[in-house]
């Protein structure tokens, strides 16, 4: 046995050594090509562009672009946090096969990434030492199903002692070292590849679990992985600080070799294709090709700091931490660096500041940096926007979307600069306010004022700390961590809601329906149907035979009775929900069982199957013959708001202009929702006046487009009926995706389209669009959705809501058919009402005070139901402008009318109580505001006196009380009087020394004058004891 193992390993390494050999002349033939250039000064964008190039050029990759920040299809990120985010379809199996990505075996790119909130989140860690970031770029390099463990190893070697030109003696090897307890082995193949390459036994080191052995999440790929660390000092052994946590020896790479996949029992099962994943921090790589200590001395970072320098009123920037760095000045500089070029990679992507999610994350990010800036390095308001083109200098070429974004960018930070500013000053008066009504001996601040504060006016925590400290408070940190914990309970419980899905296939069950020859799902028969003679749809349709069954994570030949499964047929006319339009509803029946339902759940897709999820009726098998129920009604409603999508993004940009984007849709059955963003014109002017106001310390002008006017909602809506009464056709062809993308005016957003792709015009057809034998402007969009065949059958069309999700970004809600019908009825009836109260409100100054105040209540439940019915959105803002109007008219009607009758009975209490120190009495009125203003009306005519008033109401038995004392009066205080008063009525007050009202409860008329000569004796005492 043991001579047979020996044999085993000789003939191992015999062929690693030829397989080594063999890449050794590869890669010396591509070394000797840019051998030229290795002395050359590393810039940053050489570093980047050498990898890439490296790569491309040498081995054969495909480079595929930077994914935007934003997750496509990934609901589990907030971000795309590292650079295999945008290849996890091919690495769970399922990518859809006619896509580009599903030819990808080589791939090299340099991925924008953000590690801020989530998993892993270095926000708070930014600043205090000099390599943490929030955005960075991630060099890597992948092989789906290509090269492995030698060629990455022999690549990664080359690229940086060859190409790079770096010391071998100063870089370490680590690899895995095994694990026991998931009877894993060493990882001693990767260990003699690095030995054979001539890297010295003492520079690879064994680690375990926790540093080389990467898994994507929870379930999933993974595998060991081999890490590649810098020396900074050199000429010495430091083995010893790999791993370490040493600011001197550094990981710079690292190789992650995906053999496993992690069951959701938390085994590991072996992947039927093995990849590898690498992954480089650029400013990293950087820092060491520049000689330096710090990513923030390198090129990426320095021309910032110098524009940041220049503008506020610190000292430069020195590079200091911890104790040294005295008022946190270069800490400073760090955020606000880091912050801004992930404001602007972020923003240039289409993630705003706002209020949840990734919105949420960005907009602490923008106020952490203008916290900084503005109270620390004391610059001006507008500051941070001013480095918006310094990040794009920097980052443009590789990310070309910065400089075409920088005008958006800027209006953005600068609209939430001010919004925070504002925010700054209502928090400091709620902390006051918390502060001041606190017992004066208590240290403890409430958590939940500060969690308020963090969650609703966005204030940063650790600046809540800070201005606590300066008073001697602190926040219950243990409360703080409830709150906190419930808080991320609600949203774990939210994403689970959200992505409680069909069963979708795991990666081995995917890879066993492909080895078994299972073939994709054809779904052409959902675009089968036509128009009848009618004019009414017709669907074609659809049998099909059960090829598998999916339940409980692993494929089965049956299925019982009431269990969930997933069903894959060989052919399905069911819309698995993609492009932004929800799947189709329906149901089965099987052969033999017609009167037995299956209804279908969900549909989606997964590796180029589509998996109808079910709720068996009946014992379900493989190879059982089925008819498919589509429900027709729904499908409709589908395609009717699909087409009506396109129709209103063409709408928008017709009226808007080009800059209008799509930042997301979604249509049901019965309406759609449309995000989108736009820049006004003329903004070059804007940003002139921007500059302008910033010189003269005046307003800031905002140059990114607001809600829709009134004016424009009905011009949108004018537009999409024209089509819609033209009954234009609707015109779908499969074209080759370069030659569709060629298209004048086509609408894309970031997806990962088919090859070829269908192409979506209305009224032009696609050969002539092609062809480019047109003018005409056109709806044109690359789409998998099922539209209608004419526009007539939209009928009608209605936005019934129009509202700014956050600045800059839109979102619209629009109906159809009867829907828009009914919205338009609908806003009638509420005009016609309001012409009514209109009438009534004019004449309003003849009535009584309850009558008036009645009719203001009317206005005020017009209002919500004018806020929250479906109507035009057009007609909503109308009716709301005239109904604040309205209010502002009954308002002012009322208090006139409480102001006369206030004069009236002060001139009568004046006549019975002439010459009095102290008036109190009992009058008739069902208004607080009225008692309030005879009392004041009273004081008016008797400074020196000290008044209260009492009105009885009998209905409910509350007694309203209102008092006034001689301003600087030594007799007393008008709060604790009325106070006093008040509690013996079982009730409370507020107000001021001078003025306060309150409100008790009194069972009868003959307490109410108990309770009148008390609150006489008691002021009357008060008289007695200051004189």
């Amino acid at each position: 046995m043991a001579a047979r193992i020996g044999l085993v390993k000789q003939l191992h390494c015999a062929l690693l050594k030829t397989k080594l050999s063999a890449l050794s002349a590869g890669i010396r033939r591509c070394s000797a090509l840019s051998n030229s250039e290795s002395h050359k000064e590393f810039t940053s964008k050489r570093v980047r562009r050498k990898f890439i190039e490296f790569f491309k050029e040498g081995y054969e990759h495909r480079f595929v672009p930077s994914s935007a920040v934003r997750p496509r299809g990934d609901a589990t990120l907030l971000f795309v946090n590292a650079g295999m985010n945008q290849f996890k379809p091919i690495l769970l199996g399922c990518p859809d096969p006619r896509s580009e990505m599903a030819s990808y075996r080589r791939v090299v790119n340099s991925q924008k990434c953000v590690r801020a909130g989530g998993k892993h989140n270095d926000l708070e860690d930014v600043g205090k030492d000099v390599y943490h970031h929030t955005f960075f770029e991630m060099l890597g390099n992948w092989s789906f199903g290509d090269y492995f463990k030698v060629e990455a190893c022999a690549m990664a070697w080359s690229l940086l002692t060859e190409e790079y030109g770096i010391p071998a003696d100063r870089l370490y090897i680590s690899y895995f070292s095994g694990d026991a307890v998931n009877g894993l082995p060493a990882d001693e193949e990767t260990r003699q590849i690095w030995l054979s390459m001539g890297v010295r036994p003492d520079h690879v080191l064994p680690f375990g679990m926790k540093d080389n052995f990467w898994e994507m999440g929870e379930t999933g790929p993974c595998g060991p992985c081999t890490e590649i660390h810098y020396d900074h000092i050199g000429n010495r052994n430091a083995a010893s600080l790999v791993n370490a946590d040493s600011p001197d020896v550094v990981e710079i790479w690292n190789l992650v070799f995906m053999q496993y996949n992690r069951e959701v029992n938390g085994s590991l099962r072996p992947l039927p294709q093995c990849s590898v994943d690498t992954g480089m921090g650029l400013e990293r790589l950087v820092t060491v090709l520049q000689g330096k200590r710090s990513n923030y001395d390198t090129d990426l970072f320095t021309p910032l700091l110098c524009a940041i320098h220049q503008c506020s009123k610190a000292p430069a920037y020195q590079g200091r931490t911890g104790e040294a760095d005295v008022g946190q000045v270069d800490m400073a500089y760090r955020v606000v660096a880091d912050h801004i070029r992930t404001l602007c990679v972020c923003i240039a992507d289409g993630v705003y500041p706002g209020m949840t999610g990734a919105e949420l994350v960005l907009r602490r990010i923008l106020r952490r940096a203008v916290r900084f800036s503005t109270e620390v390095l004391q610059a001006p308001e507008g500051a941070l926007a001013s480095l918006v083109p310094t990040v794009a200098h920097i980052l443009g070429e590789a990310y070309p979307e910065l400089h075409i974004e920088s005008e958006r960018i800027i209006d953005l930070i600068n609209q939430n600069e001010v919004q925070f500013l504002s925010s700054l000053k209502q928090g400091r008066r709620v902390i006051d306010r918390t502060l001041c009504n606190m017992d004066k001996d208590s240290t403890v601040f409430p958590a939940s004022v500060a969690w308020s504060l963090h969650r609703n006016l966005g204030f940063p925590l650790d600046l809540i700390d800070l201005m606590l400290e300066e008073k001697g408070k602190m926040v219950d940190k243990k409360e703080m961590t409830v709150l906190e914990n419930e808080y991320e309970k609600l949203r774990f419980q939210s994403e689970e809601d959200n992505g409680n899905r069909v069963d979708q296939l795991d990666l081995h069950s995917l890879a066993e329906l492909q080895s078994q020859g299972v073939p994709y799902t054809d779904d052409s028969q959902k675009y089968c149907y036509s128009l009848g003679s009618d004019g009414q749809y017709v669907f074609q349709p659809c049998r099909a035979s059960v090829l598998a069954l999916y339940c409980d994570g692993s494929l089965v030949s049956e299925v019982s009775e009431g269990q969930r499964c997933g069903v894959i047929l060989d052919r399905t006319s069911f819309y698995a929900e993609q492009g932004g339009q929800a799947h189709d509803q329906g149901f089965f029946t099987k052969d033999g069982l017609q009167d037995v339902l299956f209804p279908v759940k969900s549909v989606r897709l997964a590796g180029g199957y589509v998996v109808h999820q079910v709720t068996a009726a009946e014992t379900l098998r493989t190879g059982d013959q089925v008819q498919l129920h589509l429900d027709e009604a729904s499908r409709l409603g589908c395609m009717v708001k699909h087409t009506t999508t396109h129709l209103l993004n063409f709408a928008l940009r017709e009226l808007l202009g080009p800059s209008v984007n799509q930042r997301g849709s979604h249509c049901t059955a019965s309406r759609l929702r449309f995000d989108f963003s736009v820049k006004v014109q003329g903004l070059s002017d804007c940003l002139s006046d921007l500059i302008i106001s910033r010189m003269s310390n005046t307003s800031v002008c905002a140059c990114l487009k607001g809600s829709l006017s009134v004016s424009e909602l009905q011009q949108v809506e004018e537009l999409v009926q024209h089509v819609i009464r033209q009954n234009a056709e609707v015109h779908v062809e499969e074209v080759p995706l370069s030659k569709a993308k060629q298209i004048t005016g086509l609408r894309t957003i970031d997806e990962v389209y088919p090859d070829p792709v269908r192409v979506v015009s209305v009224a032009v057809p696609v050969s002539d669009l092609l062809n480019s034998n047109t003018t005409e402007q056109a709806s044109v969009e690359l789409c998998c959705g099922t539209h209608l065949l004419r526009t007539g059958a939209i009928r009608d069309f209605v936005i019934v809501s129009e509202r700014q999700m956050v600045n800059g970004i839109s979102r619209i809600l629009a109906v159809t058919g009867d829907e828009a019908k009914k919205a338009r009825e609908t806003g009638q009836a509420l005009q016609e009402e309001l012409e009514s109260l209109a009438v009534q409100v004019g004449a309003a100054s003849s009535l009584s005070i309850p009558a008036a105040q009645m009719l203001s209540k009317e206005v005020g439940l017009l209002m919500n139901a004018v806020e929250i019915t479906p109507i035009p959105q057009w007609q909503r803002r109308e009716l709301q402008t005239r109904l604040k109007a309205m209010q502002k008219t009954s308002n002012t009607t009322i208090r006139k009318l409480e102001i006369k009758e206030a004069a009236f009975k002060a001139k009568e209490l004046l006549v019975k109580h002439s010459n009095k120190r102290v008036v109190v009495d009992l009058i008739q009125t069902e208004s607080i505001s009225v008692l309030m203003k005879t009392v004041l009306q009273l004081s008016k005519s008797t400074p020196d006196s000290m008044v209260m008033l009492l009105s009885h109401l009998q209905l409910s038995g509350k007694v309203l009380c209102a008092c006034q004392v001689p301003k600087g009066s030594a007799s007393g205080s008008a709060i604790k009087w009325a106070h006093s008063v008040c509690a013996r009525l079982g009730g409370n007050a507020d107000g001021s020394t001078d003025v306060a009202k309150g409100v008790g409860n009194a069972a009868s008329l003959t307490d109410i004058t108990d309770i009148l000569h008390w609150a006489e004796e008691f002021a009357q005492n008060k008289i007695r004891k200051a004189s």
